[in-house]
């Protein structure tokens, strides 16, 4: 009996989908917008690009289109800020993202914690 009342809700389901697609196909801006797709699948067609390459053209007009970042790893977050060192005993400077800097490390077995976060630039 199971079997019998899924079929009949999944049909009640098709229905329902069939009407809105019927709606949708009678939306003007609907059919704005697909004809402007199958134009510039026309155009990257005729001129042999790719939707990356496009993209990359697109970004390069106006730098606020990235496309995504779709090379990036998802979900990935904002970089650290870089951080700049100055030791006052040597004049060496070390720039860094993170914390664990081989030479930072040394410079707080040696000098301290405290001392070598003072040392931080602006």
């Amino acid at each position: 009996m199971a079997k019998i009342n899924d079929y009949y809700q999944k049909k009640q389901l098709m229905e329902k989908l069939a009407a809105e697609l019927e709606q949708l196909e009678t939306d003007q801006a609907l059919k704005g917008e697909l004809e402007f797709e199958n134009k510039v699948r026309a155009l990257m067609k005729e001129y042999d690009k790719s939707p990356k390459d496009v993209l990359q053209i697109l970004s390069a007009i106006d730098p606020s289109v990235s496309g995504g970042k779709a090379d990036s790893t998802a979900g990935s977050r904002p970089k650290r800020p870089m951080k700049t060192y100055k030791n006052p005993h040597t004049g060496e400077v070390v720039k860094t993202r993170g914390g664990n800097h081989k030479t930072l490390n040394e410079w707080r077995q040696k000098h301290g914690k405290e001392a070598v976060q003072s040392w931080q630039q602006d």
